[in-house]
């Protein structure tokens, strides 16, 4: 199956419900998340892994009041606050890319949030949401390969290799992650 037309996207009722995990939330963003999305576009460990972060200055003038508010995009929260973002956004159709699919996940935390498993965390959620919404969907997913931490998560939760090219000043990793069915990930009770 190729997967729904491109033209459902983004889906119809936006955001959905709060999705919980046993450590998170992922919701839609909200006012009180502008000092973590400027925080996250700003840090140089991010931008490290995502082609540069912008200067903070520029961020806290651009930004918009409730920023993040766009179809497929999950504010991570933990503890009711935000550690970072996971989302989903259509391929571009005019830069075809291996293996096929129609959309990419992404997902970017705070520095202090690494290492503790919650992108593994957030992502599965997010991937089971997806599977929900966009059955018989192929995903791609897209990172430096300097970044050894995404590669690897992109591993556990089921994307594949599928090329290698230089962007953006370095060498990137594209892999794709076949349509699945939703795990059914149960709130914690």
């Amino acid at each position: 199956m190729t997967g729904p037309d491109p033209a459902a996207w983004p889906p119809a009722t936006w955001p959905p419900a709060p999705i919980t995990t046993a450590r998170l939330v992922l919701r839609a963003s909200g006012a009180r998340d502008r000092a973590a999305f400027v925080e996250l576009f700003s840090s140089p460990e991010v931008g490290a892994h995502t082609g540069g972060s912008r200067p903070r200055e520029v961020l806290e003038r651009m930004m918009p009041e409730v920023p993040g508010r766009h179809p497929g995009l999950f504010v991570v929260d933990l503890g009711g606050a935000m550690i970072g973002v996971v989302t989903f956004d259509r391929r571009d159709a005019e830069r075809p890319e291996p293996g096929g699919g129609g959309a990419e996940l992404g997902f970017l935390l705070l520095p202090e949030a690494w290492g503790r498993g919650y992108a593994s965390e957030a992502c599965a959620a997010a991937l089971d949401w997806f599977a929900g919404a966009f059955p018989g969907e192929t995903l791609a997913l897209r990172t430096r390969t300097a970044n050894v931490r995404a590669m690897r998560l992109a591993a556990k939760l089921g994307f594949t290799e599928v090329e290698r090219f230089e962007e953006y000043g370095a060498e990137q990793w594209s892999g794709v992650r076949p349509p699945a069915e939703p795990s059914r990930l149960s709130p914690p009770g």
